[in-house]
């Protein structure tokens, strides 16, 4: 782990998948973003599902759980998830114990399950002993999804929750001294983002707001995105103070940079102004 100011962090991802390049990129046309990530013979690219882990003391905070590994063979062929050998580097189940989930679609939220025979209850917690920390208004998305959303909201992953130690956020919120949420509802309603302090430098994980570093550009943005217009003034502001400010982001599906300083180019588009490796 590195050390930022009070605290240790680290990035790790859980685990690559596909999803549809179109679908990933919006309004930008194929001919554009296929130069940056190319798409297989299905139209998928592949994505990461990058977690931060951020130790403060004695308590080890996890932003985002990943797709877990209980999809069904077809979910599996779809998504084409390629779960990494030895599971996700740097991830002590026994030793998480706050999750942070920035919002409930299934490929942030699905590894709260574990592997192993279902009991009475549903399948095994991962975490049992964690803290959960939800936005109200994203758990009551997911409970209620819209018919455009219901494919992502997944009644098996929110049924978890039932059985965690649910914490609701409001809005901004400080965890713990230096640790932060932020909600957005752009990419779906009541999103956090996670922000971490140290005096003004910050290091912050936007999560589908601005999925991959090649998301910067203001009108790169998704189809998943329910609110376009939104989505683009909240990451506007967030990337203005992030350029000013030096700040490091992460970004959730990434496999090739998972953190990043942010400049303004020379054809005025947010863009990576250097990896940073955590």
């Amino acid at each position: 782990m590195t050390g930022f100011g009070r605290f240790q962090v680290a990035v790790c991802n859980q685990g690559f998948y596909k999803l549809d390049g179109g679908a990933m990129f919006g309004n930008v046309p194929k001919t554009l973003w296929s130069r940056l990530i190319p798409a297989d013979e299905d139209n998928r690219i592949r994505l990461a599902t990058n977690s931060l882990l951020v130790r403060a003391g004695e308590r080890l905070f996890l932003v985002d759980a990943g797709n877990g590994d209980r999809m069904t063979d077809k979910h599996r062929r779809i998504f084409g998830i390629e779960p990494l050998p030895d599971g996700p580097e740097g991830i002590e189940p026994a030793a998480v114990t706050d999750i942070i989930l920035t919002h409930l679609h299934f490929d942030h939220s699905g590894g709260l399950a574990a592997a192993g025979p279902e009991g009475p209850d549903g399948p095994p917690l991962r975490f049992p002993g964690a803290r959960v920390y939800v936005q109200t208004a994203n758990l009551e998305n997911a409970r209620r999804p819209n018919p455009r959303e219901k494919a992502s909201y997944l009644a098996e992953n929110i049924a978890l929750l039932d059985r965690s130690k649910i914490y609701l956020t409001e809005g901004s919120q400080e965890l713990v001294p230096d640790l932060w949420v932020h909600r957005s509802d752009g990419h779906t309603r009541g999103l956090q983002g996670v922000e971490v302090r140290d005096g003004d430098r910050s290091l912050v994980f936007p999560s589908d707001m601005i999925p991959t570093s090649h998301h910067l550009p203001l009108p790169f943005t998704m189809g998943y995105d329910m609110c376009v217009e939104r989505l683009m003034a909240e990451k506007e502001v967030l990337l203005r103070r992030a350029v000013e400010n030096d700040w490091i982001l992460v970004f959730v599906h990434d496999p090739d940079v998972p953190a990043a300083r942010i400049k303004i180019d020379e054809r005025g588009h947010y863009a990576v102004r250097e990896a940073v490796a955590l």
